[in-house]
């Protein structure tokens, strides 16, 4: 392709994607986006936090593009015509009653090729959420384009709460939460009150506070709570799938999937994907 052609067809891409953004209006310990096992990798101190600069947001790779700082990984979808939803309205429960309830729908196999890993899908009782919906909002994340099964060598597929899995997706409140993650060795905690999500072993547990509020770093820059989702959704089963957190590889740069981006973002942009333009985007070991 001509480099005038390349040139316009990323123009009208990241056009594509401000007129996206506009229309949608858009840590004491913490081990939690993830497994146990490496506490002074994984701490950070709770004033780090609220230092943080507002992120980027990120905006449409083509996909014969290298994630270099002058491209961004790509968007997900969101309804040009839709309000801006950065966090939901009214209070989170903090408890729940502890019992989940699953969703009972068999989903379709996500990715062309590879293992086959089944998981289910629950959220706790009394949180207030719709199971199905979850499922659905979890489905999308890790259908990509850009997810895991980007690979070519893995597939997932939802199964119903009846149904053998290899893991299951919960949706907890953060009590809840807190309580499943230390079970698995993971803290969670920040000033005292479970804060991330995580993964032990056979659970990615989605933390409700961060399901509906996202983080302020994310709001505050307009990211919209579509986007965190599929990161969260997205790094918590990349833990799953064996996935160590990783680095910012640069400023200005797409932060890897892997990176504790529900904790800092240190100089590179907001992006859910594992997969860019076809390729494994990482960033250096942490």
């Amino acid at each position: 392709m001509p480099s005038s052609a390349r040139r316009q067809r990323r123009f009208a891409l990241f056009a594509q994607l401000v007129a996206v953004v506009l229309a949608v209006g858009a840590a004491v310990a913490v081990i939690g986006e993830g497994p146990g096992g490496r506490p002074e990798a994984d701490r950070l101190a709770a004033d780090e936090i609220s230092t943080v600069p507002p992120p980027l947001v990120a905006a449409p790779l083509p996909p014969s593009a290298d994630p270099s700082p002058s491209v961004s990984p790509p968007s997900v979808s969101t309804s040009p015509s839709a309000p801006a939803v950065l966090r939901l309205p009214g209070a989170v429960p903090t408890a729940g009653t502890g019992r989940f309830g699953y969703d009972d729908r068999s989903g379709p196999v996500l990715g062309r090729a590879g293992e086959l890993r089944r998981y289910r899908v629950a959220v706790e009782s009394g949180s207030a959420e719709d199971v199905a919906a979850f499922g659905q909002a979890v489905e999308v994340a890790l259908a990509g384009p850009g997810s895991w099964v980007d690979s070519g060598r893995l597939r997932l597929q939802q199964v119903p709460g009846n149904a053998p899995g290899d893991f299951t997706v919960y949706l907890a409140t953060a009590r809840t939460a807190g309580r499943m993650c230390a079970a698995g060795g993971v803290d969670i905690r920040i000033g005292g009150r479970p804060y991330t999500s995580c993964r032990a072993p056979g659970q990615v547990i989605i933390n409700l506070d961060r399901w509906r509020l996202s983080v302020p770093h994310f709001v505050s820059a307009g990211v919209p709570l579509s986007v965190y989702r599929t990161y969260v959704v997205n790094h918590e089963v990349g833990h799953q799938l064996g996935h160590r957190h990783e680095r910012c590889p640069g400023s200005g740069r797409p932060a890897p999937v892997m990176m504790q981006q529900t904790l800092f973002l240190n100089g590179c942009r907001v992006n859910p994907w594992p997969y860019l333009g076809g390729r494994r985007y990482a960033g250096p070991a942490l």
